[in-house]
């Protein structure tokens, strides 16, 4: 099925109950298939007026305890910055679908336009079969952190199409759910609200502003220990590690394979949680290494927290660049195995020859 679908149905098959959105190609088609998929489960998708709309109607919907989720292109998702916010400062489970377009959005989806202290986990799947694995453990870690979770898409995996097994997978229990609002403590002197400042009612007192913001911060930094994931291959022998993420990186590792068969002693990185980013496993994998590589679809995004993690270990350069279609989608001339092998091969090759 393609990716779109095959996204939705690992969704519903978490106990996603809840979805909203607006229509932006290419994330239209993921909310084509919640609105078929959801109602034969029991479940609620709404076609909003705005993506504004669309991420209000999911927080309501999280509040009274449903798994929900949201989602459009970069483009939508820069509308819903404030709320994006405010659900996780007031520690909500959303899960959210970025199906970007050809623009880079990991400076987005990474660092974010709200305000505040504020993350979101970001898991970045290299195509559709780990995209049915990573949507159902977006909404496990959503709710096992009570914080916003990001998947990172794009026009490939939305529109390519794979055998794939959507069954449902167990990834551990959480914690007891005793914060929704659904209105079973009403009139019971136990009612409560939920909010981004911490304030509750005058008979369950909340943190107040500053202890709820330090208590997020505090979780946050918990969180950048216990859930860095990345992939590596070949890097025992490797003098040169090549480091990309996503959809592209099937295509880098693809291409690396390709040049161990020349000879030529090189690994990759492939960094599965944008945020946290995996920076001891690329720190690790950068050890002694020649020259650290970096291949983006964009202008150099990612290459800034390689550079952090590297730490001058290494020399970082940079080999990607901005490539789409005519449409704007993403699936130019710097997505070919050949071009990436050969972008790998000139920058070794040039690695200590004077500009």
């Amino acid at each position: 099925m393609e990716g779109s679908e095959a996204m939705a149905e690992a969704a519903i098959a978490c106990g996603c109950r809840f979805f909203a959105g607006y229509p932006m190609t290419p994330f239209t088609e993921l909310l084509e298939n919640f609105a078929k998929k959801l109602p034969a489960a029991g479940g609620v998708c709404v076609n909003a007026e705005s993506e504004l709309e669309a991420v209000g109607m999911a927080w309501g919907a999280l509040a009274t305890g449903a798994r929900a989720a949201t989602g459009s292109t970069g483009q939508g998702l820069s509308l819903m910055q404030e709320s994006f916010s405010e659900i996780t400062l007031a520690e909500l489970p959303l899960v959210a679908f970025n199906m970007a377009r050809g623009q880079g959005d990991y400076f987005q989806s990474t660092r974010g336009g709200g305000h505040g202290d504020y993350r979101h986990l970001v898991l970045a799947p290299m195509d559709i079969g780990e995209a049915v694995e990573l949507t159902q453990l977006a909404f496990h870690l959503a709710d096992a952190w009570r914080n916003p979770v990001l998947v990172q898409g794009d026009y490939l995996l939305a529109h390519t199409a794979e055998a794939v097994d959507v069954a449902p997978l167990d990834f551990g229990p959480v914690s007891d759910r005793d914060w929704p609002v659904d209105g079973s403590t009403g009139g019971t002197g136990r009612s409560k609200v939920i909010s981004p400042l911490g304030i509750g009612k005058a008979n369950t007192p909340g943190p107040g502003i500053e202890g709820q913001q330090q208590a997020v911060a505090e979780k946050l930094a918990r969180i950048v220990t216990a859930e860095p994931r990345a992939e590596t291959g070949f890097i025992d022998d490797a003098e040169h590690v090549v480091v990309a993420s996503g959809t592209p990186a099937k295509f880098v590792r693809y291409a690396v394979g390709r040049l161990r068969d020349r000879g030529l002693r090189v690994g990759y990185v492939r960094p599965i949680t944008l945020w946290p980013f995996p920076s001891n496993a690329v720190a690790a994998a950068a050890a002694g290494k020649r020259s650290v590589l970096v291949f983006e679809l964009n202008a150099g995004q990612m290459v800034d927290d390689v550079r952090l993690a590297v730490l001058g270990e290494a020399p970082v350069e940079f080999i990607g660049g901005i490539s789409t279609d005519h449409s704007g989608f993403g699936v130019g001339a710097l997505l070919d195995v050949e071009v990436i092998a050969a972008r790998i091969q000139d920058a070794i090759a040039h690695q200590g020859v004077p500009a």
